[in-house]
This record gives C-alpha cells, sequence and structure tokens, in this order.
C-alpha cells in the first residue's frame, strides 16, 4: 500500500527555522514540522509545506500531533516504537537493530 501525500505550501516566512528559531519543533516522519500561529509546517527545497492532517473520520488534527487511539492513517506520527528496549516515538526512533513495524527512524 502506497500513501499519498498531498503537496500543500504554507505562507512565505521570513526567517528559516531551525533550532534557536523560537517556534517548536516536532520530528514527524523524515523531517520537522515548526509550531507557528497555530499551524504546524516544515522546510522543503526552500519553500514551506503546511503538515499534513489525519485521514481518519473523526480526526481534524495535523499528523504530526494526532493522538487518536485506534488511527489508521499512514503518515501520523503518534505510534510508540514497539521494541523492548525502546520507548521513543516512531517518528523519532533511532534503534540500530529495530523491528517495530511502525517507524519511521527520523533523517
Amino acid at each position: 500500500m502506497t500513501a499519498t501525500i498531498e503537496h500543500c505550501p504554507a505562507e512565505a516566512h521570513h526567517h528559516t527555522h531551525g533550532p534557536d528559531c523560537g517556534h517548536h519543533a516536532i520530528i514527524h516522519g523524515n523531517h520537522v514540522d515548526y509550531l507557528h500561529d497555530g499551524h504546524l509546517h516544515h522546510e522543503d527545497n526552500g519553500h514551506y509545506d503546511e503538515c499534513t492532517t489525519c485521514s481518519c473520520p473523526d480526526c481534524s488534527d495535523y499528523c504530526a500531533l494526532c493522538e487518536c487511539e485506534d488511527c489508521t492513517c499512514p503518515t501520523c506520527n503518534h505510534n510508540t516504537c514497539s521494541c523492548e528496549h525502546c520507548s521513543d516515538s516512531c517518528s523519532s526512533c533511532t534503534c540500530p537493530d529495530c523491528t517495530c513495524p511502525t517507524c519511521n527512524h527520523a533523517v
């Protein structure tokens, strides 16, 4: 199964997001989303894209913040690594021998 991710540009920004920009950063898959003026976005090849929204029928949260207990959305961030020696979220797991089926191993 392949997930299709919609390209959704965010508004123009006057600074580069990063560790010292003052916005809350959330690792999401292979990128970092920044909470900015009530929404989440990330840099992508020189421009900013909005974070994806959960595709579950009863959820309208951003995938980086989703907390649906029975979530089936392929791009959501809330799963916790199931390896016995890890308690990281799947989006930030760095286990070298990870066997968790939902980990994304952040870049």
